[in-house]
């Protein structure tokens, strides 16, 4: 019933948009003798704020095409390097990197967003990493025979791709995938696996909410495990090829989001409205850019979403050792040899402070110089991995750290225990 209410408004939603196109194009034509006369060109201007809004939006593309490193431009090369169901690994390189350059596996969040909306994170660790990244995929694509992907599923991925990367790689986890990088970290250092990763950075991620609760952990918590499954999870339509699969909609995710920061985004807008009005072209197209990314969503399978409720935010299971992979538990004492790197937003809302830097406390058997902790002034959540303060005053820190182990990850004893 919700994903066919959604699909109804949806259908209403685009059409409209296509009127107020068509309209705002009509109203500044040059063929039409009242363009520009009199309020003809602020009724456009409205016009196309509002199509835009309702505009359909499907899977962005990553297009990176160039990336500047010490003042020049080198050509960048996207490849699919596995693919898979419920996501693939795309690599990202380019000419101007030595054959020795650290390979970094970046972990995106399967939060209803798609991994372009780390395009930022991508571009500016590409100047002196060979970077890959978890391209998940829109769950109402996935056929049904194709089965569930829950929890342990995105470890076994996460341990998968590490492996196909080969020894010596290092892994960035933004947000959400904190937690099942810790725990495949944690796994992959009990088995002595020679592709457990050099360094594992984490940004802005719940390895313990319990630690300065957010309105997104209080939702949580404050409804049962019950009601998220029977208000939110709805079943993918026949007109899908995902026909059948119960999913976590990703239009229900971005609602929730919207909706913390309402006023915001509607101030977005009308400074949107009023940037057109001026001519500051620049201006409106970076607001148009941002919200095309914003407002692109994808659908998250079931099991994984409603495991995540029960076993991050309401259960903590990762923080106070009881966290299950495969019917066995993962301890966190495995990682020995590691480095970790936890960064936290001075103005997140959606991860509060102390949560990641929580994953430094229950690590105990990992050396103190291996372990650093950045919190980044005046930066809120999205703020981390994207826009000035990243590329200027984040990343560095992330490439300092990464190098640092790097140089030692040759001597680190690889093998595996039977």
């Amino acid at each position: 019933m919700l994903y066919k209410a959604y699909e109804i408004q949806r259908s209403l939603m685009n059409a409209s948009s296509a009127w107020a196109s068509m309209m705002a194009d009509a109203l500044t034509d040059p063929r039409n003798p009242f363009a520009g006369i009199g309020p003809s060109q602020t009724i456009a201007n409205a016009l196309d704020v509002f199509a835009h809004a309702a505009a359909p939006r499907g899977k962005p593309a990553f297009g990176i095409k160039v990336v500047h490193v010490d003042g020049h431009a080198h050509a960048v090369k996207e490849t699919t390097v596995i693919t898979r169901p419920f996501g693939d690994l795309k690599m990202f390189t380019h000419e101007g990197l030595p054959k020795d350059a650290p390979r970094l596996l970046i972990v995106a969040p399967m939060s209803g967003h798609y991994a372009t909306l780390l395009r930022g994170t991508v571009e500016r660790m590409l100047e002196r990493c060979v970077v890959y990244i978890t391209d998940w995929a829109d769950a109402k694509l996935v056929p049904l025979a194709e089965g569930v992907f829950d929890l342990d599923d995105y470890i076994d991925y996460l341990i998968g791709f590490l492996e196909h990367i080969g020894e010596g790689a290092h892994m960035m986890a933004v947000c959400q995938p904190s937690v099942p990088a810790l725990a495949a970290t944690a796994i992959m250092g009990a088995q002595k696996h020679p592709c457990r990763p050099v360094t594992l950075t984490m940004m802005g991620g719940p390895i313990d909410t319990r630690e300065s609760p957010t309105a997104v952990n209080d939702h949580a918590i404050t409804k049962p495990y019950v009601w998220f499954k029977h208000n939110v999870i709805t079943t993918v339509p026949a007109n899908y090829p995902g026909e059948g699969r119960r999913v976590y909609p990703g239009f229900v995710q971005l609602a929730s989001f919207m909706s913390m920061n309402l006023g915001s985004h509607m101030m977005s807008h009308y400074k949107l409205f009023q940037h057109m009005n001026e001519g500051a072209d620049e201006s409106a197209e970076a607001t148009k850019a941002f919200y095309d990314e914003y407002r692109a969503v994808c659908d998250l399978p079931a099991e994984f979403y409603l495991q995540t409720v029960d076993v991050v935010f309401q259960r903590h299971a990762l923080p106070k050792g009881e966290f299950v992979h495969r019917g066995h538990a993962v301890d966190l004492g495995a990682i020995t040899d590691t480095a970790i790197l936890c960064i936290e937003g001075e103005r997140d809302d959606i991860s509060g402070i102390g949560q990641t830097k929580a994953a430094l406390k229950v690590t105990p058997n990992l050396p103190e110089e291996m372990k650093h902790y950045l919190l980044a002034p005046e930066v809120g959540h999205y703020g981390i991995f994207n826009g000035s303060r990243w590329r200027t005053a984040i990343a560095p820190v992330i490439e300092k750290w990464i190098g640092k182990f790097d140089k030692k990850a040759k001597g680190r004893k690889l093998s595996v225990v039977a």
